[in-house]
C-alpha cells in the first residue's frame, strides 16, 4: 500500500515560476522523494547493506540529516551546526545510524529539513539568493552566495534518491518517480 505523508507531498510551482520558487520546488520534491523512498520501513530494512556498497538507508537518511544540519547552520550563517553534528566527524553518520530507531531516524531527518526551511526563508528575506552563504571556502576569503549553497543541497538529495531507489527496489519492490499524491 502507498501511503501519503505530508513528507511526501509535493506542491507544484506556478506556471510562470520565478528563480527561488523553482529552485525551493526542485529541493522540496527531492525531498519528498526521499521521504517516500525511505520511509516506513522497519529497522532491519534501513540498516540492510546493499554489496558491494556498505551503504544503507539509515545511513542515508542520517548523512542527510548531516547536510540539512550543516546548512542551516554553517553553510548559511557560518554558525556551528547543533549537536552532534558540531563535534561528529564527517563519515560518522553511515555507520552510527545503526544505533538509532527508525522513529529517531524520521524524527532528526524531518526537524533536521524544517531548520533548513527556516534558516533558508531567514536569508532569502535578508538578501536573497545572491546574499553571501555565511561560510568562506577560499584564502581570500570569498564565500559562496546563497543559490549555490541551495543547488548543492539539491544535488545531494539527487544522488542520494538514486541510492535510495535501487535500495527500495531490492528491500520491497517499490518503484517510481514520484510519491504518489492526494487526490
Amino acid at each position: 500500500m502507498r501511503t501519503v505523508t505530508n513528507d511526501t507531498v509535493i506542491n507544484e510551482p506556478s506556471l510562470t515560476a520565478g528563480e527561488v520558487e523553482m529552485l525551493l520546488f526542485a529541493l522540496d520534491r527531492s525531498r519528498a522523494t526521499f521521504a517516500w523512498k525511505t520511509g516506513g520501513l522497519d529497522a532491519a530494512a534501513l540498516n540492510r547493506p546493499h554489496p558491494p556498497s556498505t551503504m544503507t538507508l539509515a545511513g542515508l537518511i542520517k548523512h542527510l540529516t548531516r547536510v540539512e544540519e550543516e546548512t542551516a547552520a554553517w553553510r548559511l550563517f557560518g554558525e556551528r551546526p547543533t549537536p552532534p553534528w558540531d563535534t561528529a566527524e564527517h563519515g560518522w553518520e553511515w555507520e552510527a545510524a545503526a544505533d538509532d530507531t527508525p522513529d529517531e531516524l524520521y524524527t532528526r531527518w524531518r526537524e533536521a529539513v524544517a531548520r533548513t526551511r527556516a534558516a533558508v526563508a531567514k536569508v532569502l528575506a535578508d538578501g536573497g539568493l545572491d546574499r553571501p552563504a555565511g561560510f568562506t571556502v577560499t584564502e581570500d576569503g570569498q564565500s559562496p552566495n546563497v543559490r549555490r549553497i541551495l543547488v548543492d543541497v539539491h544535488d545531494e538529495y539527487a544522488r542520494h534518491v538514486g541510492h535510495a531507489d535501487l535500495f527500495r527496489e531490492a528491500i520491497d519492490g517499490l518503484v517510481g518517480e514520484d510519491p504518489p499524491q492526494p487526490d
